[in-house]
């Protein structure tokens, strides 16, 4: 006589459970996109976008911003974590892996475009380089997060592009109104939206 395998009810509810709840991690939104650090992040830009007008040299104005770039993402990285920790989400799986993900592309091609253009002193370039890189990465990564994301990643690229074409003095003003003002802004749309 062959012996039954009985699994008990809680335990197919359970396993029922996990199924659902990793499919719908798989393809939800990522909603972990932190509003109060994207003002921070835009505080922080606007500060180094007053004290970067003022240096003497291109090198310390490149230096600068390269300091408020690993800032930025030092406060976008820690907004992001306790976002997620609220919401009780992960970043390591599901949307949030895809939206880290589609960001990395642009965010590495703007990274080795700023070295070509620090090693010919290209510095008029680089704000219409950065603000079209960032777009586009903060476009990819929207396509799975929260529907603002995409649209705030359209407006850095359309800025991005303007900068490209417009006078080198003008090259502080850009990078305070994309890193800044577009942060600022849509990072309360997204803290008053979104929660936070």
């Amino acid at each position: 006589m062959k012996n039954a395998n009985v699994v008990s009810i809680n335990q197919r509810a359970v396993e029922n459970l996990r199924y659902i709840r990793e499919t719908m991690e798989r393809a939800g939104s990522f909603t972990a996109v932190p509003g109060w650090g994207g003002i921070l992040m835009g505080i922080s830009a606007l500060l180094t976008a007053l004290i970067s007008s003022r240096l003497p040299s291109k090198h310390l104005w490149f230096a600068s911003w390269l300091g408020e770039a690993i800032l930025a993402l030092a406060i976008g990285g820690w907004a992001m974590q306790q976002k997620a920790r609220a919401f009780q989400s992960t970043l390591l799986y599901g949307a949030g892996r895809r939206f880290a993900l589609s960001l990395c592309p642009a965010m590495i091609a703007g990274g080795i475009l700023t070295i070509v253009l620090y090693k010919d002193a290209l510095f008029g370039l680089m704000p219409g380089v950065w603000l079209l890189c960032y777009g586009v990465a903060v476009v990819t990564g929207g396509a799975f997060s929260v529907k603002v994301v995409p649209i705030m990643g359209t407006c850095f690229m359309l800025l991005g592009g303007i900068a490209l074409f417009s006078p080198v003095g003008w090259a502080n003003w850009f990078m305070a109104a994309g890193f800044g003002a577009l942060h600022i802004f849509f990072g309360a749309v997204i803290a008053r939206s979104y929660g936070g």
